[in-house]
């Protein structure tokens, strides 16, 4: 099983001040005692709500709020789980669905940590995405379009389904995958789950440039080296060498310059990536050549048109 893509953040803690990896998934424990109990109180004003806020936030946080429902019970065992280690994560995992089996974030953890084969990987999410449907129910799905991950109770089944998502791509269930991903964008155009950036390095690959091109201008604004060098790449993919690709291509240059020497093999890969991501340094462009450089050997003519384009690489200064 592969690992997931490193996250990004605009610059990295320097290693002697990083501790354990925080999952934030443990930062939807401390929103779900806060909304029951904002629910439960009665203010006349959104400041008094605020201030309430600030007055709970100063003691330490929204004291737990006992489950109401099976399925509120099993997701608070999932919140242990997630700060448990080892064995004690699986049993928890284990003890969540025994208390609700609609508890999607229980298959996520299993087909994380038990699953011996991809198969085995891909029926747990799959376990996982139909428990998330049952929970949230077909009228979610028509009445929160555009509103998914916002609403907390969304968010078991659509890590479900990214994580199904990639597994099928994997396993060679390409188109599949990708209509996974393009749905949940549907569901969520804010993408907070960053989806955008596999569909970015996927749809190329399988030769769909009319989606990879909605793609690109759904999120024109994106400032990442995957859409500077996967617009230019479409715009050679359009008309070859032309003024506009041409000009996609300098935007990307002149933006993220340290990503062509790993995608022209000018520079040798690291032999292992941060866990986050450094937005215009070194890691970001090792990890595009990574994960777009496929997509750039896949395209005719295209590493040779970016190295005519870049010039000749520079020698090394002698001393």
């Amino acid at each position: 099983m592969s690992k997931k893509p490193a996250r990004k953040k605009e610059a990295p803690q320097p290693a002697a001040a990083a501790g354990p990896a925080f999952d934030r998934r443990l930062l939807e424990k401390v929103i779900a005692h806060a909304t029951r109990l904002l629910q439960e109180q009665d203010f006349s004003s959104p400041e008094e709500a605020n201030a309430y806020l600030r007055e709970m936030l100063a003691a330490g946080g929204p004291p737990p709020a006992p489950p109401r429902t099976p399925l509120e019970e099993a997701q608070y065992v999932m919140y242990d789980a997630w700060e448990a280690e080892g064995k004690r994560r699986v049993e928890l995992a284990r003890k969540a669905l025994q208390i609700s089996p609609d508890c999607a974030d229980a298959y996520v953890l299993l087909a994380d940590e038990t699953a011996e084969t991809i198969e085995e990987a891909i029926e747990l999410y799959e376990q996982g995405v139909k428990a998330g449907e049952r929970a949230l129910g077909p009228e979610m799905f028509e009445e929160a379009v555009g509103e998914f991950w916002g609403i907390l109770e969304t968010r078991p089944y659509m890590r479900a389904r990214a994580g199904l998502a990639e597994l099928l791509w994997l396993f060679g269930e390409r188109r599949k995958a990708i209509a996974h991903l393009q749905d949940m964008l549907r569901l969520n155009p804010n993408d907070n789950q960053g989806l955008r950036h596999l569909l970015m390095v996927w749809l190329p690959l399988v030769g769909d440039d009319q989606a990879l091109g909605e793609l690109l201008h759904r999120y024109e604004d994106e400032p990442s080296a995957e859409w500077l060098y996967t617009n230019a790449l479409w715009h050679f993919r359009q008309e070859e060498d032309s003024t506009k690709s041409r000009r996609a291509l300098k935007k990307a240059l002149d933006r993220r310059p340290l990503v062509p020497p790993y995608l022209l093999g000018r520079k040798p890969m690291p032999d292992e990536l941060p866990p986050y991501i450094e937005l215009g340094g070194e890691s970001e462009a090792a990890s595009y050549a990574l994960t777009g450089g496929a997509a750039w050997r896949a395209t005719d003519g295209a590493l040779t048109w970016l190295a005519r384009q870049v010039g000749p690489a520079k020698k090394p200064a002698r001393r």
